[in-house]
């Protein structure tokens, strides 16, 4: 019988940081397609989340670039290691096929040099072009292939030319699932955008409301259309601790139970968060709690969205705040993480 870890020897573990890559935005200057995506940006955020927005970003662009800057962050914060991925901005969905792949190219490569300054301290994620299924599994590999631990999605992507949206319940996602879960990829889950649009462009409603709304919508997408029965060794990683759907799951099996429209999964929907993991950023230790009792608590992971203005600062202390037994705090802390990016 193995003898369990002491928990002073698990190290803690971020997974949600991010970096900005130069190399990207370089790539996609100048391109008509550019344009259009902050149009619409602008009109989802509002003028006054834009004039916060640069000045926050531009003051931390240190942080997100320097990995001297980020260790010592890190440090500052207790933290051991993290799980970094670009930052959503550059997803860049709008792009066609040939600059998609350079963009997901740049986004894996330079991920991967930023962590290799810092091996023993910072794991890499990159990117596919979500608005191309028939380029993800092949892109997948490349984000392999330079090391990293798998790639970060949004909650859907606009469809080529106008068409509809490219959502996670897609059919021609199917083999990027099987995929990511034949080589063990991790899928971190993180919107960019919100397709309430000008609804939320007050308030930064479109941060604290559209963000945990395109969690849940993404992850019932996932959970409705059976792709989650057919491939239940997936590695997927919810941020902001899957948005609303966790703590309002039970309407989701009422649907399931009551409706025939409502029966594409083979079992009640709330069991399918234990197949999931989570971030731990959820602001509140009373929902955190709830998010351990409606996935368990193996299904956590700290999670901080450094190093931007609506993530934790101290996400220890976050975690703290929710007065977890011994046992749980020391899983979330670190040691489910350290068991999925295989560091154990």
């Amino acid at each position: 019988m193995t003898a369990p870890l002491d928990p002073l020897s698990i190290p803690t573990i971020d997974v949600h940081a991010h970096l900005l890559l130069p190399e990207v935005e370089e790539a996609v200057a100048g391109h008509p397609g550019l344009a259009e995506a902050r149009n619409l940006d602008a009109r989802r955020n509002g003028p006054a989340a834009l004039a916060v927005n640069g000045p926050m970003v531009g003051a931390r662009v240190p942080k997100l670039t320097d990995v001297v800057v980020r260790l010592a962050a890190m440090d500052a914060q207790g933290v051991d290691i993290q799980l970094v991925s670009p930052s959503p901005s550059h997803y860049h969905y709008w792009a066609e096929p040939q600059l998609a792949g350079k963009i997901c190219r740049l986004a894996n490569e330079g991920t991967a040099a930023h962590c290799a300054k810092a091996p023993d301290r910072l794991h890499g994620l990159g990117l596919i072009p979500l608005q191309h299924p028939d380029l993800a599994v092949a892109l997948l590999d490349h984000a392999l292939d330079q090391g990293l631990k798998g790639v970060e999605i949004s909650s859907h992507a606009p469809g080529p030319g106008g068409a509809r949206n490219v959502e996670l319940s897609d059919p021609r996602l199917a083999p990027f699932w099987a995929h990511a879960e034949r080589t063990g990829a991790l899928v971190f889950l993180h919107p960019f955008g919100c397709t309430l649009n000008e609804r939320l462009d007050q308030w930064y409603l479109s941060n604290t409301v559209g963000q945990p709304a395109e969690n849940a919508v993404a992850l019932s997408h996932l959970i409705f259309s059976g792709v989650l029965d057919r491939h239940p060794g997936l590695k997927l990683i919810a941020a902001h601790g899957g948005g609303y759907l966790p703590t309002h799951i039970g309407r989701s099996d009422h649907a399931w139970r009551a409706r025939p429209d409502a029966r594409g999964c083979a079992r009640q929907p709330s069991s399918y968060l234990r197949q999931l993991y989570f971030d731990s950023l959820v602001h509140d230790p009373h929902v955190l709690r709830e998010l351990l009792r409606a996935a368990g608590p193996e299904r956590v992971l700290l999670g901080s969205d450094f190093p931007f203005d609506m993530g934790a600062d101290d996400p220890l202390d976050a975690l703290r705040a929710a007065d977890l037994p011994d046992a749980d705090f020391h899983s979330i802390r670190g040691g489910n993480a350290a068991a999925l990016l295989d560091l154990v």
